[in-house]
């Protein structure tokens, strides 16, 4: 290289901000940049148990195809070739939306590795590949409320069917009742029972919690059905007649059974998560917008903007609006008295 070149490329580089040192370093750096094998690993380790589960059937996915390589050799368009590879190999459901979840999965999977990539000075933010690939639309959920007469028979079924009719009633009463997710009901523990109160503490999805009212009715269950199976006051709350803990597999049981009795259920999916949409809907139309986010535990910003901030209901508010779903009196509830139009079913367990 002549001098003039050498003395054009140094002009070049001090006009840009940069000195030949922190070229000799990035070219350095590129050359440990860790594997996405190893570095996936690391952020596994990293991330709550709840993201850690909803990403790693996608991770897995990620190492099989490329962990030998390094974190910043992925290009956009890999991305998605791999996010479209993804959306083709899904199991079709009867709730198949087009692989669109798995796709979407894929791609928040990668986005939260390479965070935290950036956030450790691997790479630049605007080096990231993953915020330059967008997620698949989000297509409106089929979901709605259930009719009062279906509910009805999701609970008469639930009653008279299975090996333990009693726990199935119970999480039944329980989701109807709080509109929680499974996550939420699973994490309950006899310590998080305020008996006095009628209050139960739930532990959601993000790590959010909030104390969510129950009936002095499901609080009594609550409580037996912990002593009677012998759960201890830090440990989950909802048990086997052999004191085993339930899992997510209770759920899938349970579904599963009443599809098999209610042909209704199996053709449109019904699942523990229509009960969120059928209590919520109620608390809506009969409380108002404020009460039902509460009631959902909603407490980003994002659901309604910087209107939110101002139309906050509180636990006795939500109190009130159970009073009503249930015809029972609340000990938060302003106004206790008993109300005739009770809408949920009376408790059968």
């Amino acid at each position: 290289m002549k001098d003039a070149d050498i003395e054009a490329a140094r002009l070049l580089l001090t006009r840009l901000g940069i000195s030949p040192e922190q070229l000799l370093q990035a070219s350095r750096d590129s050359e440990t940049l860790p594997t996405i094998r190893d570095y996936i690993a690391r952020v596994a380790d990293a991330v709550p148990p709840g993201t850690r589960r909803v990403y790693d059937t996608y991770w897995r996915r990620i190492i099989d195809v490329w962990g030998d390589r390094r974190i910043d050799e992925p290009t956009p368009l890999e991305i998605k070739q791999l996010a479209e590879h993804v959306k083709l190999q899904v199991v079709v459901r009867k709730n198949s939306r087009g692989g669109r979840s798995a796709a979407e999965h894929l791609i928040a999977a990668l986005r939260c590795m390479y965070r935290h990539a950036v956030a450790d000075g691997l790479l630049a933010d605007g080096d990231n590949p993953a915020t330059r690939v967008a997620k698949p639309r989000r297509l409106a959920s089929t979901r709605r409320a259930l009719p009062d007469a279906r509910l009805a028979e999701v609970n008469e079924t639930a009653g008279a069917t299975g090996n333990d009719p009693e726990l199935d009633l119970l999480l039944l009463r329980l989701h109807t009742e709080t509109a929680c997710r499974r996550g939420g009901a699973l994490a309950l523990r006899p310590n998080d029972l305020d008996i006095e109160q009628c209050l139960i503490f739930l532990h959601e999805k993000g790590e959010t919690v909030r104390w969510q009212p129950v009936s002095p009715t499901l609080m009594r269950h609550l409580v037996a059905h912990g002593q009677e199976r012998g759960a201890h006051p830090g440990d989950q709350l909802l048990r086997y007649r052999n004191g085993r803990p339930i899992s997510a597999r209770r759920y899938d049981y349970l579904w599963q059974r009443l599809a098999k009795n209610l042909p209704w259920v199996a053709r449109q999916g019904i699942s523990t998560h229509w009960l969120r949409h059928t209590t919520l809907t109620w608390v809506e139309r009969n409380f108002g917008y404020a009460v039902a986010r509460a009631y959902a535990g909603h407490n980003g910003k994002s659901d309604t903007g910087t209107t939110s901030t101002y139309v906050r209901a509180d636990v006795q508010e939500v109190a009130a609006a159970l009073a009503g779903l249930t015809g029972e009196p609340h000990p938060l509830a302003a106004d206790n008295e008993p109300r005739p139009q009770q809408w949920i079913q009376p408790y059968a367990a």
